[in-house]
């Protein structure tokens, strides 16, 4: 008389096979994150920079905004990069580029992981991105291709 069903071996086999596929498919999960909210960091990058180029038509100087900005017009632009900054991987600063005034040149800098945002998100390829009024796009990271 033969029995149905799966012997401790089958189970075990099916378990390590399962777990093989898993440990190869989790990194390039995480990497298909990583790289989707990084993505999402610089699509709003350049919607800021927009929005920073109409305040400097209107009154001939950019702003300096952050998650600390207490000016109303500074408040306008935005800090972090997702829906809710408790969620977001990406928190932004405008500030006035290195050796310039705020007047003539701004850098949008999105650091990832700060305190104000999701402090576990990392992105160790690329780390803060930069995006500045003259059109320089920057990363602080070792990887040699973040902004494509």
């Amino acid at each position: 008389m033969r029995r149905q069903g799966f012997s401790l071996i089958e189970m075990m086999v099916a378990l390590a096979i399962l777990a093989i596929v898993a440990g190869a498919a989790l990194p390039a999960w995480n990497s298909a994150v990583i790289r989707a909210r990084r993505i999402e960091a610089q699509a709003l990058l350049l919607a800021l920079m927009q929005q920073q180029e109409r305040y400097f038509t209107q009154h001939n100087t950019y702003i300096a905004f952050s998650s600390a900005a207490s000016d109303p017009a500074a408040r306008q632009f935005q800090w972090w990069t997702g829906r809710k900054a408790e969620t977001s991987a990406y928190e932004v600063e405008g500030r006035a580029c290195e050796g310039e005034e705020i007047r003539n040149c701004i850098q949008l800098v999105a650091t990832p992981g700060t305190r104000r945002v999701d402090a576990r998100f990392k992105d160790r390829q690329c780390e803060a991105l930069t995006l500045t009024s003259t059109g320089l796009r920057l990363a602080s990271g070792p990887a040699l291709q973040c902004w494509r």
